[in-house]
């Protein structure tokens, strides 16, 4: 589900939500969990999941093109 089917969803499932707000609602959401998670912070939520960035260390990978090693630096997923 994309963020604009969520949106429309959202007010479709309650018509008394115009569809400005519920863009705005979805969107504070989203905005609030990144800024969460690019802080470092664990978002938990209830019944639905928990959302952590996790640190993949620094590897030497290979380019599969020329098969050369490659460095990879550390990566936050």
């Amino acid at each position: 589900m994309t963020k604009s089917e969520l949106i429309a969803r959202l007010a479709e499932k309650y018509p008394q939500l115009v569809a400005k707000d519920a863009d705005f609602a979805v969107k504070t959401i989203l905005d609030a969990m990144a800024d969460a998670l690019a802080s470092g912070q664990r978002i938990e939520i209830r019944g639905f999941g928990s959302f952590a960035l996790n640190s993949r260390p620094p590897r030497i990978g290979r380019n599969p093109k020329s098969g050369d090693k490659v460095m990879v630096p550390e990566k936050r997923v």
